[in-house]
């Protein structure tokens, strides 16, 4: 089947197909996770994010706080 012949039939779907079918769609990718490879630039900027956190110059956030400042951004 083509992809697009694929969307058009979960167009069909309803969201709770929809739903479910994305979480099978994520399940089959994280099965295959080792098989995505990072672009080089991609691995050197992590690296370097690392670093900086081993080293303490990465300043971090509690995540509820980051999620309350993005939701008030928003009201």
């Amino acid at each position: 089947m083509r992809t697009e012949e694929i969307k058009k039939e979960i167009e069909k779907l309803g969201l709770p197909e929809k739903l479910l079918l994305v979480e099978d769609l994520w399940d089959s990718i994280a099965i295959c996770n080792s098989e995505i490879t990072l672009p080089d630039w991609q691995k050197q900027e992590l690296d370097r994010r690392f670093k900086e956190y081993k080293e303490g110059k990465q300043v971090l956030y509690e995540w509820q706080s980051v999620h309350e400042e993005i939701r008030n951004g928003f009201s």
